[in-house]
């Protein structure tokens, strides 16, 4: 019976050798792993996307906004460049204006949701200061209100 470290040490190896494999046998590997036995070649396919070595890298710019050079390969006059065109020029163009007001109403909202969370904040700030005033009244027995004041006769 084999122990799990060299059960380790023999799938670490073929992991190195196929990390060295160029792309194009790796994507025959896979191809002759459905052949064979469909999980074979369904790992390695799984390993491929994983690994972003299906030839699909750099689409993606990071932002929230999608694809820097697009999916279809074409580019947007405001630079965004998701590609994709109806055909239909005044459509395409009131898509542009929908999407741009769109982000326009984000940021607004945002905006509104950062100012509310400021005035949260100071509220409970403002509570804490309070509350913490009236505890070091209490503590050094100074008045807290007209009704405990010193009458004067």
């Amino acid at each position: 019976m084999t122990s799990n470290a060299s059960v380790m040490d023999i799938l670490s190896t073929w992991y190195d050798r196929f990390e060295e494999l160029p792309r194009g046998i790796k994507i025959a590997l896979m191809v002759l792993g459905f052949i064979v036995f469909w999980p074979i070649g369904l790992a390695v396919l799984g390993y491929l996307i994983w690994r972003n070595e299906m030839g699909c890298r750099n689409k993606w710019n990071g932002s929230r906004g999608g694809y820097s050079q697009g999916f279809w390969g074409g580019s947007r006059r405001d630079g965004r460049g998701d590609g994709f065109s109806s055909g239909n020029m005044a459509f395409d163009e009131y898509r542009e204006a929908t999407l741009k007001q769109l982000e326009e109403d984000q940021r607004e909202f945002t905006l509104f949701i950062d100012q509310l969370r400021r005035a949260k904040d100071q509220r409970q700030f403002d509570d804490f200061m309070s509350d913490r005033m009236r505890r070091k009244r209490d503590e050094n027995g100074a008045p807290s209100g007209p009704e405990d004041a010193p009458s004067v006769p």
